[in-house]
């Protein structure tokens, strides 16, 4: 996990687009090939009826995609729905440092302090936080900040962090053990975006 990779906000032209995902996830294992822009080309399409819009959807479902291990895949393709929505989740944050630090660094530090509510006043101070680390934020409008905001909870929601973008209250996260092994393999750090503590995380790596 780098550490201060620079905050890009294209999260904003697809929420989870958890179908999607396996859809293009699927359609790339039964062609038996690891080159997604194959798998569109062959017909995989999204529901958006302009076609700018689809291709926007499907780059930035391509790229939380090739952030997978192949076990990471193979759980989106066959996994159930929570766990699907949990690898889904963490493509996002392997694509958006912005979405995995504001996890990490906000939704996790609650959850450790037995605080299960996201106020307002938590994503105003996150920004404010990380605009000596990430002056690109200053290059934002104020109307790409709430945008993204938007998106971001909405992301939370249809992945099960939260309960929904309005009364934002945190869920506690049940991995089975194939997601958990697949995220250790990987990188044991990425466990922290489901809210577990490093004296956990230690053991897992022990």
């Amino acid at each position: 996990m780098s550490r201060f990779p620079k905050y890009i906000l294209s999260f904003t032209a697809a929420s989870l687009r958890l179908n999607e995902m396996v859809k293009v996830a699927t359609a790339a294992h039964e062609a038996e090939t690891s080159d997604l822009n194959v798998v569109k080309e062959s017909g995989v399409v999204f529901s958006s009826v302009k076609t700018r819009t689809s291709d926007r959807e499907f780059r930035e479902v391509r790229k939380r995609l090739e952030t997978l291990t192949p076990d990471q895949m193979e759980i989106l393709i066959r996994g159930d729905l929570i766990s699907q929505k949990q690898i889904a989740f963490l493509s996002v944050c392997k694509s958006y440092a912005f979405i995995r630090d504001f996890t990490v660094d906000v939704i996790r530090d609650k959850v450790l302090v037995f605080d299960y509510k996201i106020n307002i006043s938590d994503f105003k101070s996150f920004i404010h936080g990380k605009a000596q680390l990430h002056p690109e934020l200053e290059d934002f409008s104020d109307s790409t900040i709430k945008k993204a905001e938007q998106v971001m909870f909405h992301i939370l929601e249809q992945a099960g962090i939260i309960n929904n973008a309005t009364e934002r209250i945190i869920q506690p996260q049940m991995l089975q053990p194939e997601v958990v092994n697949s995220v250790v393999k990987d990188d044991p750090m990425w466990m922290r975006i489901f809210m577990m503590p490093d004296r956990d995380i230690k053991q897992l790596i022990m």
